[in-house]
């Protein structure tokens, strides 16, 4: 049986405070819920409050959270994932200004 293998894990520490974490895994199998082989959770927060974050916790597959607001997502591929993770913490932080 093949291992999981990470395949991307950065972290981002913005000057007012806010982080910004992504880490993906490549699994043998899908998560319980998800169509695909990549385990994954990112986060963009401030001050220990969650505004953005993606994940696919088992069970509950592809999602992601826009503050207090739990959006179902639709997996194509890890480049959109992470096109579409930058994309919508650029607004929160527009949004912050």
């Amino acid at each position: 049986m093949s291992k999981a293998k990470l395949i991307v894990s950065r972290k981002t520490r913005y000057d007012d405070g806010a982080i910004r974490e992504m880490v993906v895994w490549e699994l043998p199998e899908p998560v319980l819920g998800s169509e695909h082989s990549y385990k994954y959770r990112f986060f963009y927060g401030k001050d220990g409050e969650r505004i953005v974050g993606y994940d696919n916790e088992r069970g509950k597959g592809d999602h992601k959270h826009i503050r207090d607001v739990e959006y179902s997502y639709v997996f194509v591929g890890i480049k959109q994932l992470l096109s579409d993770f930058y994309d919508d913490v650029q607004e929160a932080r527009n949004d912050e200004k």
